[in-house]
């Protein structure tokens, strides 16, 4: 330590520097203790919940539209509901958990989002169902930041906090990836209800364990001087603008009301930015952003999520709408993704401790962008073994690298009273990011498939060429993270 750090410590005191040193042992030691072990356990089961039911419901929608009778239009407010709330409310969600308590609010969302969960498994109407959606959506943006910040503080220095952030960003891969195989052997087994009930057990498991493992940090709660008018702003341009990125499609990018929403929510955005600089108490302290590498972290992850959410969706409608899969074999086509990632991300906490962050989060945008290069070239046709298992086992090195060194980087050096803020605005920008790439490459596909029918060509092959040319666009967004990610922070995980 320092002298410059405490002036009154004399470094050559042999009893001040053994004391010293045991406190840096203890302190370093804490992810090899059965609790830190168990902390470690907890908040990974909370990522695994908050992002596997992003992508679990993606098969199960065509039994959920025969069984409610949702219309088209209708049915992607399953997954959007979800979404909407998800995004929108997110830099709430860690900006409260900062003031009033991160184990509070974790427990406070980990309950709406068992609660909505219960309900969506049970409801009798579509109305019911998206309305559970958008309420888990609420649960998982207080329960992921308030997560993640207690993760960032609890383990903090070099070696503890590259294994925990290595084991947080691998779960959140794996969720995304798993979440498409537990929707398909869900919907094909005991039913669609499942894809809502089975976060039930997990949910039983983690809010006992939120108090018994958690310290309570009651005494950090203040409210005084929140800013709720930043608040309104933030969640009002947000909400605003990933449901005009949902809708776009559908609406169309040209069309008036797509024009006015977007419009609306990027002067919501820009007067939540203007507030902030001049509050006393802003919601999001702009300071932040002197923390190096920080919004190039944010917007490499934007940026990639944009790529990766796509590739799983375009995918599974391929399998299912041209190669004829069933749901469980959809799902099951996605397992080799769940060993590649956790393969990539247990070999990138080793390799950022040699390399630092930015080398991997380029590389492993590079290897994505390849794996998905290859994927756009699925035939009508097409083989697993030849045309997909490839580029998806490809792709997944990628995917484990990129989360990895981008969760690292998006945390690093940033002060402990931020971490909730920090947590929010990385997963903020994965939400924007999936969004906006749904959004973009839904357009993509749409324009391509309407233009190839017209042209007089099968629907199998005109649905093809659609999915080929986004998933194209995919390939080349990964390429785009890779050159953001060469401003990150190239941290090694070191104590900040």
């Amino acid at each position: 330590m320092s002298t410059g750090t405490f002036p009154s410590t004399d470094s050559t005191d042999p009893a001040s520097s053994a004391a010293a040193t045991r406190s840096d042992v203890a302190e370093a030691s804490f992810l090899t203790t059965t609790r830190g072990k168990l902390t470690l356990v907890l908040l990974c089961a909370v990522a695994f919940l908050d992002f596997v039911d992003a992508s679990i419901v993606n098969i199960a929608l065509p039994s959920i539209q025969r069984d409610l009778g949702l219309t088209n239009q209708g049915l992607q407010w399953v997954p959007s509901g979800y979404l909407l709330t998800y995004g929108g409310l997110m830099l709430l969600g860690g900006r409260a958990a900062d003031l009033i308590g991160r184990r509070r609010v974790l427990l406070a969302g980990t309950v709406v989002f068992a609660a909505a969960s219960l309900v969506g498994g049970l409801a009798q109407s579509s109305v019911v169902l998206i309305g559970a959606r958008l309420a888990q959506g609420v649960g998982a943006s207080m329960m992921l930041p308030a997560a993640l910040s207690i993760l960032t503080t609890s383990f903090g220095t070099g070696n503890d906090r590259n294994k925990a952030l290595g084991a947080w960003a691998g779960t959140g891969a794996l969720a995304s990836a798993v979440g498409v195989f537990l929707g398909g052997v869900l919907t094909e087994g005991p039913g669609w209800r499942w894809v809502m009930f089975v976060n039930l057990p997990v949910c039983a498991l983690v809010l006992p364990a939120i108090p018994r493992l958690l310290p309570d940090d009651r005494h950090r709660a203040s409210t005084r001087g929140f800013d709720f008018l930043g608040t309104v702003l933030a969640t009002g341009g947000l909400v605003l603008l990933v449901y005009a990125l949902v809708k776009a499609p559908d609406q169309g990018w040209g069309s008036t009301r797509t024009v006015v929403e977007l419009a609306v929510a990027g002067v919501l955005l820009l007067a939540f930015v203007i507030n902030e600089a001049v509050g006393r108490n802003p919601l999001m302290p702009l300071s932040i952003f002197r923390v190096k590498g920080l919004a190039a972290a944010n917007v490499t992850q934007l940026v990639a999520m944009s790529g990766f959410i796509a590739m799983f969706f375009f995918l599974t409608l391929y399998m299912q709408d041209v190669l004829g899969y069933s749901e469980i074999r959809a799902g099951s086509a996605f397992l080799p993704v769940t060993v590649g990632v956790g393969i990539a991300a247990g070999l990138a906490q080793p390799l950022l401790g040699r390399v630092g962050t930015r080398p991997l989060i380029v590389v492993g945008a590079l290897i994505a962008s390849a794996g998905i290069g290859m994927l756009s070239r699925i035939p009508v046709d097409g083989s697993y073994l030849t045309d997909l298992l490839p580029g998806l086992v490809v792709m997944s090195f990628g995917l484990g690298f990129v989360f990895v060194g981008v969760a690292t980087a998006a945390n690093a050096g940033v002060p402990a009273e931020q971490a909730g803020l920090a947590a929010a605005l990385m997963n903020t920008a994965q939400q924007l990011g999936g969004a906006f790439g749904l959004a973009v490459l839904s357009a993509v596909a749409t324009s391509e498939t309407s233009h190839r029918l017209g042209a007089g060509h099968a629907a199998a092959h005109a649905y093809t060429e659609g999915f080929q040319k986004a998933l194209l666009v995919g390939a080349f967004l990964l390429a785009g993270a890779a050159v953001v990610a060469l401003f990150v922070a190239d941290t090694r995980g070191e104590e900040t």
